[in-house]
């Protein structure tokens, strides 16, 4: 994802020929869905599908098909892969939830790995009883089987009460004609908990403020989704494989506004 980014920046993208460029893959990590429909359309990739999967389930769970509709290509990771099975839970209760209720994607089948090498315990933590791989991904499943991949459990924000998927802010910040990439993570907040931070790579050459940024959420977004701050760079914290690590970035942002972790129960 990040390489086709990082492509479609590129300052002469224009002089290169892509007429025989058709089909691929694109995975890893959460793709903007602007970033799929300029590889579609400026890249040429007509057929490229989207994958979702992990190391431990051998590795795809879901994929888009060449020939589902433009919407569900670009705005899901597709549906279930022949032979998986797959179901989305609400994680405190363990109960399968409604079709457009959000919750844990489990996956289980053939592709599921048997453990992670000598930790039986981080073995039983991911891989329930009953053989379903706890994959840690809230996602959503529509009523045609597509399924949305919202982000992370782990990364949700509660703002307020207020529960905030990053990916949901990341997407809309990637429409803005300046920015080239976003992340966005949650710091602390006396107030509120935790509040949002957008890490924000501009497009070569272009200057905004923070207050663009803001004023472009306003009346577009719930004003608990508006980021309360803003950093600029191009400097994401990542793994040697190109993954974005939030943790590192709710770290650095932590110290760079002098914020301090707030105790709870």
């Amino acid at each position: 994802m990040f390489c086709a980014i990082a492509e479609l920046a590129l300052s002469n993208f224009s002089d290169y020929d892509l007429s025989t460029l058709r089909t691929g893959l694109m995975a890893g990590s959460p793709c903007p869905i602007e970033t799929k429909k300029q590889v579609i359309e400026l890249m040429n990739m007509r057929e490229v599908e989207i994958a979702y999967g992990m190391t431990e389930t051998s590795p795809v769970s879901f994929q888009t098909r060449v020939d589902s509709p433009m919407e569900k290509r670009v705005g899901t990771v597709g549906s279930v892969h022949p032979h998986v099975e797959v179901k989305i839970i609400d994680p405190d209760s363990g109960k399968i939830c409604l079709i457009g209720e959000t919750g844990e994607l489990c996956t289980r089948g053939y592709s599921v790995m048997l453990g992670y090498w000598e930790n039986p315990e981080g073995t039983s933590t991911a891989i329930d009883s009953n053989g379903w791989m706890h994959t840690g991904d809230s996602a959503v499943m529509d009523e045609e089987g597509y399924v949305n991949i919202v982000g992370r459990i782990k990364d949700m924000i509660v703002r307020g009460g207020e529960n905030i998927y990053p990916v949901e802010i990341e997407n809309f910040l990637m429409s803005h004609e300046d920015v080239e990439s976003v992340q966005v993570t949650g710091v602390p907040d006396p107030k509120y908990g935790e509040e949002l931070i957008a890490w924000v790579n501009l497009k070569a050459g272009r200057v905004i403020s923070e207050e663009d940024i803001r004023e472009f959420c306003k009346g577009k977004v719930a004003h608990y989704k508006v980021p309360r701050y803003v950093r600029f760079g191009d400097d994401f914290p990542m793994t040697v494989t190109g993954k974005i690590q939030k943790y590192k970035m709710r770290e650095i942002s932590i110290k760079e506004l002098g914020l301090k972790e707030q105790e709870t129960a």
